[in-house]
């Protein structure tokens, strides 16, 4: 199986690449005064690449855990911590210092509590208002609750012996999250909406707390699951990749019409489901042995791939500094959108060789001690 995960990379990665250019451009178009006439169009939905994130999260880890349980290997929770923490841990400090030291590296005023960023708590409660600077950090909190608890989840079905039947586990967490959305628009955010600023409690109350946002990552976990202990039914869906594209990009069109007005119930409670199911079938398109995503191995995409953490978290400072940089020039807005990609990949590209790289070299040396 480990050689099957390192075959369908190619495919992951080119979705990896797309959902950080996809997370760039939003980005670029909330922060920016001026911008290219195009980019608007092509960048409003671009919030949606942290979904596509959340599903490629979910599929990559809960299929490396569901290989060991496959092999009949105990979970070990101490084991997956620690690659967890060298890959993500790291080059995170090094933002946060980046942000807390370095008042020129951010986007906006006011920062979170300190220790709300490094308990990986920012998103839950986050007022976006007063708070907003490294408010993407939110969806690392999402992913790090996400590591925290589904290797906890597995190591107690191993010890109960219910680990043959998880489905229903995954079932009932995605009808808690309808239930909780439901609940968090009625009774959290409804109530708000006198308030000036009440669709800043929308995404305080709905967008950003973890139980809210789980169906990406249950979508990736489902997908896993598939692959991994029902290889009869993978290989009869895998055959229909064309199909899973089509089938994604409609559920993806439905999607954006759905959130063109994103703080109705219909979008809150049904929206974020949808998404996931929309790239979850274009996740299994993409790992189909003869899907076109599958066979191309490009270069350029990998490298965007492997950088996609690190222009994650560095990106939107980026972007403030070179505009502030450039300010007193008068540069046409499709170079500087060209310029700002330049310093944002220059930039991840030092945070990849000089702390990510590093600490993946030396989690090598320690793993391969256990």
């Amino acid at each position: 199986m480990e050689q099957n995960i390192q075959q369908k990379l190619y495919g992951l990665d080119h979705l990896r690449a797309f959902a950080i250019v996809f997370v760039f451009f939003f980005h670029y178009f909330i922060l920016s005064d001026g911008q290219p006439k195009w980019l608007p169009g092509v960048a409003s939905f671009g919030w949606t690449g942290v979904d596509l994130f959340f599903v490629l999260s979910g599929f990559l880890i809960s299929s490396e855990l569901f290989a060991q349980i496959k092999q009949g290997q105990n979970i070990s929770f101490k084991y997956f911590f620690l690659k967890r923490f060298f890959r993500i841990i790291p080059a995170f400090l090094a933002t946060v210092g980046l942000y807390f030291y370095f008042p020129f590296f951010r986007e906006k005023e006011s920062l979170p509590p300190l220790w709300k960023v490094l308990t990986f708590t920012q998103n839950l409660g986050l007022n976006l208002e007063d708070f907003g600077t490294f408010s993407h950090a939110w969806s690392l909190c999402v992913e790090e609750h996400f590591y925290l608890i589904l290797p906890l989840i597995l190591i107690l079905l191993q010890f109960t012996k219910l680990i043959k039947k998880p489905f229903w586990l995954i079932i009932a967490f995605f009808l808690f999250g309808f239930v909780i959305r439901i609940y968090s628009f009625n009774q959290l955010y409804l109530p708000k909406l006198e308030d000036e600023s009440g669709f800043m409690y929308w995404y305080k109350y709905i967008y950003y707390p973890t139980y809210n946002r789980l169906d990406g990552l249950l979508v990736g976990v489902s997908i896993a699951g598939i692959c991994q202990f029902l290889p009869i039914v993978w290989s009869k869906i895998s055959k229909y990749k064309n199909l899973f594209f089509i089938l994604s990009l409609g559920i993806l069109a439905a999607s954006y019409f759905l959130f063109e007005e994103p703080m109705t119930f219909n979008a809150s409670v049904f929206g974020f489901p949808l998404l996931a199911i929309g790239y979850g079938f274009m996740v299994v398109g993409a790992i189909s042995p003869s899907s076109f995503l599958y066979k191309w191995n490009s270069k350029v995409t990998t490298f965007i791939a492997t950088l996609s953490y690190a222009i994650y978290l560095t990106h939107k400072g980026v972007i403030h500094m070179t505009h502030q940089l450039l300010a007193e020039f008068k540069i046409d807005n499709n170079l500087m959108l060209l310029i700002c990609m330049t310093t944002c990949i220059s930039f991840a590209c030092l945070l990849h060789f000089t702390i990510e790289e590093p600490f993946m070299k030396l989690r090598i040396r320690i793993v391969n001690k256990k």
